[in-house]
């Protein structure tokens, strides 16, 4: 009890100050670099992981004997990664290839930006470190190590959004995103690169589409999207029957877990 405890204030320690720094200091330090540089997304994606040190020392500080990689999820297998996640948004690609344009202001710096870096990060930090520390080295179950990461990922989005009804909706999208998200890192074998290439690819099918400025979507976005959430469960599940393995989401693990 007292090293779950231990880890959860870390964790959470870490957590705050990379989020205020960030909120603070992460456009400065992206402009900055960019003068240098001279490239914008590249600047961007360096400033992340700049801005994710607070995040790692927090790591290295908790598992001093594991490589911090590793706790983060990131030794997993690429390939499988990559192959489950194209698999599940081949129904954005297809769907979205006949019915919506190219869109015609795609750049480099926004896949840059909008893909790689926010597929990547975004899952490192809060499925990564927020989610998977607390749901792999504590007895927090899965509600309660999800919520808080699930609930600030929801809320960074709200940007996007231009009237109520919009920003309600992005919320519960990417609310439930982070949900998701996490529960197919955890069914993985806690292989980030799962989550991480869904989010680049899902990510990706919106910026290469004209599908819509933010992550609500219209009617055509939200079907397509749906039938890939299906595949995300269905393969997800079948992939563990077929191999004789438990759910790792379940009613012993959803509230507190006996052992971490």
């Amino acid at each position: 009890m007292k090293n779950s405890l231990k880890i959860i204030l870390i964790v959470f320690l870490s957590f705050g100050i990379y989020f205020v720094l960030d909120d603070l200091y992460f456009k400065e330090l992206r402009n900055w670099m960019n003068g240098i540089l001279n490239q914008l997304g590249i600047s961007h994606i360096i400033t992340y992981l700049i801005s994710g040190l607070p995040l790692f020392l927090g790591t290295y500080i908790l598992f001093r004997k594991e490589p911090i990689l590793k706790s983060l999820g990131l030794y997993g297998s690429i390939i499988k990664g990559f192959l489950f996640a194209l698999i599940c948004t081949l129904p954005l690609f297809i769907g979205f290839s006949f019915i919506f344009e190219i869109n015609p202001e795609i750049s480099v710096n926004k896949i840059l930006i909008a893909v790689v870096s926010a597929g990547f990060f975004e899952e490192l930090y809060f499925r990564g470190f927020l989610f998977g520390l607390l749901y792999k080295y504590t007895k927090l179950g899965f509600v309660p190590a999800v919520f808080l990461g699930a609930l600030i990922f929801g809320l960074i989005h709200l940007y996007q959004s231009t009237n109520i009804s919009e920003l309600i909706g992005i919320f519960l999208i990417t609310f439930l995103g982070g949900l998701i998200f996490a529960w197919v890192y955890a069914e993985w074998k806690f292989n980030l690169w799962t989550a991480i290439f869904l989010h680049m690819l899902i990510n990706f099918s919106w910026e290469l589409f004209d599908v819509s400025d933010n992550a609500l979507g219209g009617i055509y976005g939200n079907v397509f999207r749906f039938l890939s959430i299906v595949l995300v469960f269905g393969l997800t599940i079948l992939y563990k029957k077929r191999k004789k393995l438990q759910l790792e989401v379940n009613k012993r693990t959803l509230w507190i877990k006996k052992h971490p």
